[in-house]
Protein backbone atom coordinates (compact mmCIF):
# COMPACT_ATOMS: atom_id res chain seq x y z
CA UNK A 1 0.00 0.00 0.00
CA UNK A 2 3.05 2.25 -0.03
CA UNK A 3 3.17 2.51 -3.84
CA UNK A 4 5.89 2.00 -6.40
CA UNK A 5 9.56 2.66 -5.73
CA UNK A 6 10.80 6.06 -6.95
CA UNK A 7 14.13 4.51 -7.99
CA UNK A 8 15.05 4.74 -11.66
CA UNK A 9 17.01 1.68 -12.72
CA UNK A 10 20.27 1.89 -14.68
CA UNK A 11 19.81 0.74 -18.27
CA UNK A 12 21.51 -2.50 -19.23
CA UNK A 13 21.23 -5.25 -21.80
CA UNK A 14 19.20 -8.39 -21.06
CA UNK A 15 20.70 -11.80 -20.40
CA UNK A 16 18.94 -14.92 -19.18
CA UNK A 17 20.15 -17.31 -16.51
CA UNK A 18 17.96 -20.28 -17.29
CA UNK A 19 14.42 -18.94 -17.15
CA UNK A 20 15.37 -15.91 -15.03
CA UNK A 21 15.81 -12.66 -16.98
CA UNK A 22 18.59 -10.37 -15.76
CA UNK A 23 18.96 -6.71 -16.68
CA UNK A 24 16.98 -4.38 -18.96
CA UNK A 25 14.43 -3.64 -16.25
CA UNK A 26 13.78 -7.25 -15.23
CA UNK A 27 13.08 -7.81 -11.52
CA UNK A 28 16.27 -7.84 -9.47
CA UNK A 29 16.95 -11.53 -8.86
CA UNK A 30 17.98 -12.80 -5.43
CA UNK A 31 20.45 -15.66 -5.34
CA UNK A 32 22.59 -17.61 -2.92
CA UNK A 33 25.36 -20.21 -3.00
CA UNK A 34 25.53 -23.67 -1.52
CA UNK A 35 28.11 -24.35 1.18
CA UNK A 36 27.80 -28.13 1.26
CA UNK A 37 30.50 -30.26 -0.43
CA UNK A 38 29.33 -30.43 -4.04
CA UNK A 39 30.34 -34.07 -4.19
CA UNK A 40 27.72 -34.76 -1.50
CA UNK A 41 24.84 -34.73 -3.95
CA UNK A 42 22.07 -35.44 -1.45
CA UNK A 43 23.16 -32.68 0.96
CA UNK A 44 23.61 -30.16 -1.86
CA UNK A 45 20.23 -30.92 -3.41
CA UNK A 46 18.57 -30.63 -0.01
CA UNK A 47 20.17 -27.24 0.58
CA UNK A 48 19.21 -26.00 -2.88
CA UNK A 49 15.61 -27.00 -2.22
CA UNK A 50 15.61 -25.08 1.06
CA UNK A 51 17.03 -22.02 -0.70
CA UNK A 52 14.32 -22.24 -3.34
CA UNK A 53 11.72 -22.78 -0.62
CA UNK A 54 12.27 -19.26 0.73
CA UNK A 55 12.32 -17.64 -2.70
CA UNK A 56 15.85 -18.16 -4.04
CA UNK A 57 15.74 -17.66 -7.80
CA UNK A 58 19.28 -18.65 -8.80
CA UNK A 59 21.74 -20.89 -6.94
CA UNK A 60 25.51 -20.94 -7.39
CA UNK A 61 27.39 -24.17 -6.83
CA UNK A 62 31.17 -24.43 -6.50
CA UNK A 63 32.69 -26.89 -9.00
CA UNK A 64 36.43 -27.06 -8.19
CA UNK A 65 37.21 -30.52 -9.58
CA UNK A 66 36.12 -33.02 -12.20
CA UNK A 67 34.60 -35.13 -9.43
CA UNK A 68 32.52 -32.11 -8.46
CA UNK A 69 31.53 -31.70 -12.12
CA UNK A 70 30.23 -35.27 -12.17
CA UNK A 71 28.29 -34.56 -8.97
CA UNK A 72 26.93 -31.40 -10.59
CA UNK A 73 25.49 -33.59 -13.36
CA UNK A 74 23.42 -35.47 -10.78
CA UNK A 75 22.43 -32.29 -8.94
CA UNK A 76 21.22 -30.73 -12.20
CA UNK A 77 18.89 -33.70 -12.75
CA UNK A 78 17.26 -33.26 -9.35
CA UNK A 79 16.54 -29.52 -9.20
CA UNK A 80 14.78 -27.13 -11.57
CA UNK A 81 16.14 -23.80 -10.32
CA UNK A 82 18.77 -22.15 -12.56
CA UNK A 83 22.28 -23.15 -11.48
CA UNK A 84 25.52 -21.22 -11.80
CA UNK A 85 28.77 -23.21 -11.72
CA UNK A 86 31.55 -21.43 -9.84
CA UNK A 87 34.80 -22.33 -11.61
CA UNK A 88 38.35 -21.12 -11.23
CA UNK A 89 41.29 -21.70 -13.59
CA UNK A 90 40.36 -25.06 -15.21
CA UNK A 91 38.55 -24.44 -18.49
CA UNK A 92 37.85 -28.17 -18.90
CA UNK A 93 35.48 -28.07 -15.93
CA UNK A 94 33.56 -25.25 -17.61
CA UNK A 95 33.16 -27.33 -20.76
CA UNK A 96 32.02 -30.33 -18.73
CA UNK A 97 29.30 -28.53 -16.73
CA UNK A 98 28.12 -26.85 -19.93
CA UNK A 99 27.56 -30.33 -21.29
CA UNK A 100 25.64 -31.20 -18.12
CA UNK A 101 23.17 -28.32 -18.39
CA UNK A 102 24.58 -25.42 -16.37
CA UNK A 103 22.65 -22.15 -16.71
CA UNK A 104 25.57 -19.74 -16.17
CA UNK A 105 29.35 -19.97 -15.82
CA UNK A 106 31.08 -17.94 -13.14
CA UNK A 107 34.55 -17.91 -14.64
CA UNK A 108 37.02 -15.10 -15.25
CA UNK A 109 38.32 -15.42 -18.84
CA UNK A 110 41.74 -14.00 -17.99
CA UNK A 111 42.37 -16.71 -15.41
CA UNK A 112 41.85 -19.84 -17.50
CA UNK A 113 44.97 -19.86 -19.65
CA UNK A 114 45.76 -18.99 -23.24
CA UNK A 115 43.32 -17.54 -25.75
CA UNK A 116 42.58 -20.92 -27.31
CA UNK A 117 41.22 -22.16 -23.98
CA UNK A 118 39.20 -19.01 -23.48
CA UNK A 119 37.82 -19.25 -27.00
CA UNK A 120 36.77 -22.86 -26.46
CA UNK A 121 34.73 -21.86 -23.39
CA UNK A 122 33.18 -18.84 -25.09
CA UNK A 123 32.33 -20.82 -28.23
CA UNK A 124 30.67 -23.44 -26.04
CA UNK A 125 28.73 -20.74 -24.18
CA UNK A 126 27.58 -19.25 -27.49
CA UNK A 127 26.53 -22.63 -28.83
CA UNK A 128 24.54 -23.56 -25.73
CA UNK A 129 23.28 -20.03 -24.99
CA UNK A 130 24.97 -19.93 -21.57
CA UNK A 131 25.86 -16.53 -20.07
CA UNK A 132 29.05 -15.88 -18.14
CA UNK A 133 29.54 -14.02 -14.89
CA UNK A 134 32.83 -12.17 -14.46
CA UNK A 135 33.53 -12.01 -10.74
CA UNK A 136 36.22 -9.69 -9.40
CA UNK A 137 37.01 -9.82 -5.69
CA UNK A 138 38.99 -7.30 -3.68
CA UNK A 139 40.71 -10.15 -1.85
CA UNK A 140 42.11 -11.81 -4.97
CA UNK A 141 43.29 -9.04 -7.27
CA UNK A 142 46.01 -9.82 -9.80
CA UNK A 143 49.53 -9.41 -8.47
CA UNK A 144 50.45 -6.62 -10.88
CA UNK A 145 47.37 -4.62 -9.86
CA UNK A 146 48.25 -5.06 -6.19
CA UNK A 147 51.70 -3.68 -6.95
CA UNK A 148 50.32 -0.86 -9.10
CA UNK A 149 47.76 0.39 -6.60
CA UNK A 150 49.40 -0.76 -3.37
CA UNK A 151 46.05 -1.91 -1.97
CA UNK A 152 42.59 -2.75 -3.28
CA UNK A 153 40.91 0.39 -4.62
CA UNK A 154 37.79 0.95 -6.73
CA UNK A 155 40.04 1.74 -9.67
CA UNK A 156 41.95 -1.53 -9.20
CA UNK A 157 38.74 -3.60 -9.10
CA UNK A 158 37.39 -1.90 -12.21
CA UNK A 159 40.67 -2.30 -14.09
CA UNK A 160 40.65 -6.00 -13.26
CA UNK A 161 37.04 -6.34 -14.41
CA UNK A 162 37.70 -4.52 -17.67
CA UNK A 163 40.55 -6.89 -18.52
CA UNK A 164 38.10 -9.76 -18.54
CA UNK A 165 35.44 -7.69 -20.30
CA UNK A 166 37.89 -6.80 -23.07
CA UNK A 167 38.61 -10.50 -23.68
CA UNK A 168 34.92 -11.26 -24.14
CA UNK A 169 34.50 -8.18 -26.34
CA UNK A 170 37.30 -9.39 -28.61
CA UNK A 171 35.51 -12.73 -28.92
CA UNK A 172 32.26 -10.95 -29.78
CA UNK A 173 30.45 -12.24 -26.69
CA UNK A 174 28.20 -9.87 -24.77
CA UNK A 175 26.03 -12.28 -22.77
CA UNK A 176 27.68 -11.69 -19.44
CA UNK A 177 27.20 -9.94 -16.14
CA UNK A 178 29.90 -8.55 -13.86
CA UNK A 179 30.51 -8.20 -10.14
CA UNK A 180 33.23 -6.22 -8.35
CA UNK A 181 32.85 -7.35 -4.76
CA UNK A 182 34.80 -6.32 -1.69
CA UNK A 183 34.35 -6.76 2.04
CA UNK A 184 34.65 -2.99 2.56
CA UNK A 185 31.41 -1.15 1.79
CA UNK A 186 32.97 1.99 0.34
CA UNK A 187 35.42 0.01 -1.78
CA UNK A 188 32.65 -2.10 -3.30
CA UNK A 189 30.27 0.83 -3.79
CA UNK A 190 32.96 2.93 -5.46
CA UNK A 191 33.87 0.12 -7.83
CA UNK A 192 30.28 -0.58 -8.82
CA UNK A 193 29.57 3.09 -9.42
CA UNK A 194 32.53 3.40 -11.78
CA UNK A 195 31.86 0.12 -13.56
CA UNK A 196 28.22 1.10 -14.11
CA UNK A 197 29.50 3.97 -16.28
CA UNK A 198 31.82 1.77 -18.31
CA UNK A 199 29.71 -1.15 -19.53
CA UNK A 200 26.11 -1.94 -20.55
CA UNK A 201 26.01 -5.43 -19.11
CA UNK A 202 23.97 -6.31 -16.00
CA UNK A 203 25.70 -5.99 -12.64
CA UNK A 204 25.58 -8.64 -9.93
CA UNK A 205 25.80 -6.96 -6.52
CA UNK A 206 27.43 -8.22 -3.36
CA UNK A 207 29.45 -7.17 -0.35
CA UNK A 208 31.68 -10.22 -0.14
CA UNK A 209 32.69 -11.88 3.11
CA UNK A 210 30.35 -9.51 4.91
CA UNK A 211 30.46 -11.41 8.21
CA UNK A 212 28.06 -13.32 10.41
CA UNK A 213 24.30 -13.23 10.21
CA UNK A 214 23.71 -9.96 12.09
CA UNK A 215 26.78 -7.92 11.15
CA UNK A 216 26.78 -9.26 7.59
CA UNK A 217 23.14 -8.38 7.10
CA UNK A 218 23.79 -4.82 8.31
CA UNK A 219 26.88 -4.35 6.15
CA UNK A 220 25.15 -5.79 3.09
CA UNK A 221 22.06 -3.67 3.64
CA UNK A 222 24.14 -0.50 3.82
CA UNK A 223 26.31 -1.27 0.78
CA UNK A 224 23.68 -2.82 -1.46
CA UNK A 225 21.13 -0.25 -0.35
CA UNK A 226 23.38 2.60 -1.45
CA UNK A 227 23.78 1.09 -4.91
CA UNK A 228 20.18 -0.03 -5.36
CA UNK A 229 18.92 3.41 -4.35
CA UNK A 230 20.98 4.81 -7.22
CA UNK A 231 19.44 2.33 -9.66
CA UNK A 232 22.57 0.18 -9.86
CA UNK A 233 22.19 -3.60 -9.72
CA UNK A 234 20.34 -6.33 -11.60
CA UNK A 235 20.87 -9.34 -9.34
CA UNK A 236 22.30 -9.72 -5.85
CA UNK A 237 23.64 -12.05 -3.22
CA UNK A 238 23.91 -11.26 0.47
CA UNK A 239 27.08 -13.08 1.56
CA UNK A 240 26.72 -14.29 5.14
CA UNK A 241 28.68 -16.70 7.27
CA UNK A 242 25.34 -18.36 7.97
CA UNK A 243 22.74 -20.66 6.46
CA UNK A 244 22.25 -19.69 2.79
CA UNK A 245 18.52 -19.57 3.47
CA UNK A 246 19.15 -16.45 5.57
CA UNK A 247 20.91 -14.80 2.59
CA UNK A 248 17.71 -15.06 0.56
CA UNK A 249 15.57 -13.65 3.36
CA UNK A 250 17.85 -10.66 3.89
CA UNK A 251 18.11 -10.07 0.14
CA UNK A 252 14.36 -9.82 -0.26
CA UNK A 253 14.09 -7.66 2.85
CA UNK A 254 16.56 -5.20 1.32
CA UNK A 255 14.56 -5.02 -1.92
CA UNK A 256 11.31 -4.77 0.02
CA UNK A 257 12.59 -1.87 2.14
CA UNK A 258 13.39 0.08 -1.04
CA UNK A 259 10.04 -0.87 -2.59
CA UNK A 260 11.91 -2.47 -5.48
CA UNK A 261 10.27 -5.88 -5.07
CA UNK A 262 7.39 -7.07 -2.94
CA UNK A 263 7.47 -10.66 -1.81
CA UNK A 264 5.85 -12.02 1.30
CA UNK A 265 4.77 -10.17 4.41
CA UNK A 266 6.17 -6.74 5.16
CA UNK A 267 5.80 -6.43 8.93
CA UNK A 268 5.58 -2.89 10.26
CA UNK A 269 6.23 -3.21 13.97
CA UNK A 270 7.14 -0.83 16.76
CA UNK A 271 10.32 -1.49 18.77
CA UNK A 272 8.06 -1.66 21.86
CA UNK A 273 8.16 0.55 24.94
CA UNK A 274 6.40 0.85 28.28
CA UNK A 275 3.18 1.86 26.46
CA UNK A 276 2.83 -1.55 24.82
CA UNK A 277 -0.31 -3.46 25.77
CA UNK A 278 0.96 -6.86 24.58
CA UNK A 279 4.28 -8.58 23.81
CA UNK A 280 5.05 -6.92 20.48
CA UNK A 281 8.48 -8.50 20.02
CA UNK A 282 7.31 -12.01 20.80
CA UNK A 283 4.24 -11.64 18.59
CA UNK A 284 6.20 -10.39 15.57
CA UNK A 285 8.96 -12.98 15.89
CA UNK A 286 6.43 -15.80 16.14
CA UNK A 287 4.44 -14.55 13.18
CA UNK A 288 7.52 -14.11 10.98
CA UNK A 289 8.34 -17.78 11.47
CA UNK A 290 4.79 -19.00 10.97
CA UNK A 291 4.03 -17.13 7.74
CA UNK A 292 7.39 -17.15 5.96
CA UNK A 293 5.87 -19.57 3.43
CA UNK A 294 3.45 -16.88 2.22
CA UNK A 295 4.77 -15.20 -0.93
CA UNK A 296 1.85 -12.80 -1.42
CA UNK A 297 2.97 -9.17 -1.01
CA UNK A 298 1.19 -7.71 2.00
CA UNK A 299 1.75 -4.99 4.61
CA UNK A 300 0.91 -5.99 8.18
CA UNK A 301 1.32 -3.44 10.97
CA UNK A 302 1.64 -4.58 14.57
CA UNK A 303 1.82 -1.65 16.96
CA UNK A 304 1.68 -2.01 20.73
CA UNK A 305 -0.40 1.07 21.59
CA UNK A 306 -2.78 3.68 20.18
CA UNK A 307 -0.16 6.42 19.68
CA UNK A 308 1.12 5.29 16.27
CA UNK A 309 -1.08 2.23 15.83
CA UNK A 310 -4.06 3.73 13.97
CA UNK A 311 -1.89 5.72 11.57
CA UNK A 312 0.11 2.66 10.53
CA UNK A 313 -2.98 0.42 10.40
CA UNK A 314 -4.74 2.82 8.03
CA UNK A 315 -2.03 2.36 5.38
CA UNK A 316 -1.63 -1.41 5.80
CA UNK A 317 -3.49 -4.42 4.44
CA UNK A 318 -3.93 -5.68 8.01
CA UNK A 319 -3.24 -3.77 11.19
CA UNK A 320 -3.24 -4.26 14.93
CA UNK A 321 -3.40 -1.46 17.49
CA UNK A 322 -2.60 -2.42 21.07
CA UNK A 323 -5.11 -1.93 23.86
CA UNK A 324 -5.53 -3.54 27.26
CA UNK A 325 -6.74 -7.16 27.11
CA UNK A 326 -8.15 -6.83 23.58
CA UNK A 327 -6.56 -4.93 20.68
CA UNK A 328 -8.04 -3.09 17.74
CA UNK A 329 -7.99 -4.79 14.35
CA UNK A 330 -7.93 -3.21 10.86
CA UNK A 331 -8.37 -4.53 7.33
CA UNK A 332 -7.60 -2.49 4.22
CA UNK A 333 -7.09 0.53 6.43
CA UNK A 334 -10.50 0.33 8.09
CA UNK A 335 -11.19 -0.37 11.75
CA UNK A 336 -13.17 -3.59 12.19
CA UNK A 337 -15.79 -4.23 14.83
CA UNK A 338 -14.00 -7.36 15.99
CA UNK A 339 -11.27 -7.01 18.62
CA UNK A 340 -8.56 -9.62 19.18
CA UNK A 341 -7.71 -11.07 22.57
CA UNK A 342 -4.12 -10.21 23.47
CA UNK A 343 -3.39 -13.73 24.69
CA UNK A 344 -4.48 -15.19 21.31
CA UNK A 345 -2.87 -12.69 18.96
CA UNK A 346 -0.44 -14.98 17.16
CA UNK A 347 -3.04 -17.60 16.28
CA UNK A 348 -5.67 -15.02 15.36
CA UNK A 349 -3.34 -12.91 13.22
CA UNK A 350 -1.91 -15.92 11.41
CA UNK A 351 -5.43 -17.02 10.52
CA UNK A 352 -6.34 -13.58 9.21
CA UNK A 353 -3.05 -13.11 7.33
CA UNK A 354 -3.55 -16.40 5.50
CA UNK A 355 -7.14 -15.55 4.65
CA UNK A 356 -6.09 -12.13 3.34
CA UNK A 357 -3.29 -13.68 1.26
CA UNK A 358 -5.77 -16.04 -0.37
CA UNK A 359 -8.14 -13.14 -1.05
CA UNK A 360 -5.38 -11.05 -2.64
CA UNK A 361 -4.19 -14.00 -4.73
CA UNK A 362 -7.69 -14.60 -6.07
CA UNK A 363 -8.14 -10.90 -6.86
CA UNK A 364 -4.89 -10.87 -8.83
CA UNK A 365 -5.87 -14.01 -10.75
CA UNK A 366 -9.17 -12.40 -11.74
CA UNK A 367 -7.39 -9.19 -12.78
CA UNK A 368 -4.94 -11.14 -14.93
CA UNK A 369 -7.77 -13.16 -16.53
CA UNK A 370 -9.69 -9.98 -17.39
CA UNK A 371 -6.56 -8.41 -18.85
CA UNK A 372 -5.90 -11.46 -21.03
CA UNK A 373 -9.44 -11.53 -22.46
Amino acid sequence: MFGESPIKRRKSIRINVGNVPIGDGAPIAVQSMTNTPTTDVAATVAQINRIVGVGGEIVRVSVPTMDAAEAFKEIRKQVSVPLIADIHFDYRIALKVAEYGVDCLRINPGNIGNMDRVRSVVDCAKDKNIPIRIGVNGGSLEKDLQEKYGEPTPEALVESAMRHVDILDKLNFNQFKVSVKASDVFLAVGAYRELAKRIDQPLHLGITEAGGQRAGAVKSSVGLGMLLAEGIGDTLRVSLAADPVEEIKVGFDILKSLRIRSRGINFIACPSCSRQEFDVIGTVNALEQRVEDILTPMDVSIIGCVVNGPGEAEISDLGLTGARNMSGYYEDGKRQKVRLKNDELVDQLEKRIRAKANQLDESRKIAVAIKDE
